[in-house]
């Protein structure tokens, strides 16, 4: 029997580690704890605090086995009431026979970095041995387990994020754009979906950093930053971005070319009502310059960056929409660049 629950630890952690995504991680470790204490249904919940009224909650990440009428999978809005946060310690508890047809009942809180992050419900049918003592010492070892599959996905989903964040600004940044334009780019072969980008340099940056130092510099940066992502809002899946720099974008996949182009009005207008600011030179570019599908996305933000040049020689207002002619011109230049580009990022 010892043998048996030491080789389901292996099993809980190995079928965690095959996932890739903290909802799956989380099903498959409540799967395999429930075939580890002999449970018809095992659930996984994240504590997390409710505003009305203050106070700690378990809101369920995933159900398995045999579900309840009103319960799903992965839930959206199911929640149980929680203790004071470790009030529970590490031990499991034996709890009241639960409803749907359960029988007995235990939990172990799941501990990571030494606080309670959440908690594991394993539960028996009505007619199956209740739980034991040898049940109540073995699962704060699942629990355990758990914890450690479940801090690993936390660590590697803020990985991620810094991965993909513009430290300054918080907007997303060139590798973030990278994975949108290519992931867009599929979309639109395999749809036709519409592709928009919106490309902005903040003017006068390097005056502002020459005259009243870097720091008043970032500030402005960071507060365009705020009115590109406020615009975003209203392109649902908007990616605002920072390239680099002075160098700011707009990618929107399935907008409306309209709607798009009213948005980059609104990043124009607002940038110009900054403090400090000279504006920004805005360049529009979409798919619908484009005759039939586009084949590199390189090309998308080489109209973008056509359009923007224009804006920024005519000292334009307004942001530029990228034409047919600029297509044309676009179009005449090699897929793979023999000398490298202003941006470095638009040549890969």
């Amino acid at each position: 029997m010892a043998e048996q629950r030491l080789w389901s630890l292996v099993e809980v952690a190995r079928g965690m580690a095959a996932e890739h995504g903290l909802a799956e991680a989380a099903r498959a470790g409540a799967e395999r704890a429930r075939h580890a204490l002999g449970g018809s249904f095992a659930a996984i919940s994240v504590r997390e605090w409710a505003r009305e009224p203050a106070r700690p909650r378990l809101r369920v990440l995933v159900n398995v086995g045999e579900l309840g009428a009103d319960e799903e999978p992965f839930p959206d809005a199911e929640f149980h009431p929680a203790e004071a946060p470790g009030a529970e310690g590490a031990a499991a508890a034996l709890t009241a026979p639960g409803e749907r047809g359960r029988g007995s009942a235990l939990t172990a809180p799941i501990l990571i970095r030494g606080a309670v992050w959440g908690e594991l419900y394993v539960a028996r049918g009505r007619s199956d041995p209740v739980f034991g003592a040898r049940d109540l010492t073995f699962a704060p070892a699942l629990a355990a387990v758990l914890a450690a599959g479940l801090a690993q996905y936390e660590r590697l989903a803020e990985a991620r994020r810094l991965a993909f964040t513009d430290a300054l600004t918080g907007l997303a940044n060139r590798r973030a754009v990278d994975h949108a334009l290519a992931d867009g780019l599929r979309r639109h072969q395999a749809s036709g979906a519409e592709l928009s980008l919106v490309v902005c340099d903040v003017n006068g940056l390097k005056r502002v950093n020459d005259t009243y130092g870097h720091a008043a510099g970032d500030r402005l940066l960071v507060r365009f930053a705020g009115v590109l992502s406020g615009a975003a809002a209203d392109l649902p899946g908007a990616l605002a971005a920072r390239l680099g720099g002075d160098e700011f974008c707009l990618f929107a996949v399935g907008a409306e070319v309209a709607d798009v182009e009213r948005t980059a009005g609104e990043v124009c207008r607002g940038a110009s009502a900054l403090e400090l600011s000279e504006g920004v030179a805005c360049g529009v570019a979409s798919t619908v310059a484009v005759p039939g599908r586009l084949r590199s996305s390189r090309r998308l933000l080489r109209l973008a960056d056509a359009a923007q040049y224009r804006a920024k020689a005519a000292r334009s207002p307004a942001p530029v929409v990228a034409d047919h002619t600029d297509w044309q011109r676009v179009a005449s230049l090699p897929t793979t660049p023999t000398t490298p580009n202003r941006r470095t990022f638009r040549d890969r």
